[in-house]
């Protein structure tokens, strides 16, 4: 009798450690996945990217002028530039809250970004998801506005993210634009679907591509791409475990999105597109 019971308490003892073993290995499966880019931006659109708790970002976003703006401006280098200045902090490792200015229209926006689902390395959840919204404070002389209410723009958009594999990741992402004032024959809202992508060519360097499609009709009933014209970005990505540096280039000089996606008349595969940067540092407190 002594004897059966220490052979089923040998057997129990490796079915416990077996078990242990097993639910050790789904837990490290489905810890996280690996963030799909490095910076919360891929060139003209936000990225599903939010940094832990007490992270702040700083982002420097430049853009020169059309390379075929004029005759004397050195491929746009001299002709005027639109910048913009950003700073974010995550209160929480899934809440960041940010401010920036823009130089172009003295546009003030006030941005946030959630993270509603990560993407887990058993493939059980496939998708990261993340939402990102802004409102938008158009600073210029009060001359340039009947009400105050038509300085405001607002921007909501759901980002959709998947990490391939160690080098290739990928978004989606339909976003909605308001303006409180628009041209007469322009609609308040527009639709716009973003895609975008990073190849990793080598563990610091990346190639990145940036392509949004505003998809509302305008009150006149004009076609989709008369009026404003998508956005066409190609670039390269330096990164480190501290900072972000993308070289570019776009048909999109207006850094905000809902700037962008609302007004653009620069035709990528007409020659209008320009040279711009991203730079972006991260403190952690």
């Amino acid at each position: 009798m002594k004897l059966r019971k220490i052979v089923l308490f040998i057997i129990l003892l490796v079915a416990f450690g077996a078990w242990a073993q097993e639910a050790e290995k789904d837990s490290i499966q489905d810890k996280p996945e690996r963030p799909a880019f490095e910076s919360s931006y891929i060139i003209d659109n936000p990225t599903n990217i939010l940094f832990n708790k007490n992270t702040l970002e700083i982002l420097m976003s430049h853009r020169f002028g059309t390379i075929n703006g004029g005759t004397n401006d050195l491929a746009g280098f001299w002709a005027p530039a639109n910048i913009r200045i950003a700073a974010s902090y995550a209160v929480h490792d899934r809440v960041t809250i940010g401010f920036g200015t823009t130089k172009f229209d003295r546009l003030q926006d006030f941005n946030w970004k959630f993270k509603l689902i990560e993407q887990t390395r058993s493939g059980k959840i496939p998708v990261s998801v993340s939402y990102y919204g802004n409102f938008v404070i158009d600073a210029r002389p009060k001359e340039n506005f009947a009400l105050e209410q038509h300085r405001y723009s607002y921007f909501n958009q759901l980002i959709i993210a998947k990490r391939f594999s160690r080098n290739f990741s990928m978004q989606i992402a339909p976003s909605i634009s308001h303006y409180n004032l628009v041209e007469q024959r322009l609609r308040n809202d527009k639709f716009a679907v973003s895609l975008g992508g990073r190849y990793k060519v080598s563990p610091q360097t990346a190639v990145l591509f940036d392509y949004t499609q505003p998809f509302t009709h305008h009150l006149d009933g004009t076609g989709l791409n008369s009026y404003p014209r998508p956005g066409i970005s190609l670039g390269v990505e330096f990164a480190t475990s501290g900072h972000a540096f993308q070289l570019f280039i776009s048909n999109y000089d207006g850094i905000v999105p809902q700037k962008n996606i609302m007004f653009n008349q620069n035709d990528f595969f007409n020659g209008d597109y320009l040279i711009g940067f991203n730079i972006t540092r991260k403190y952690n407190f």
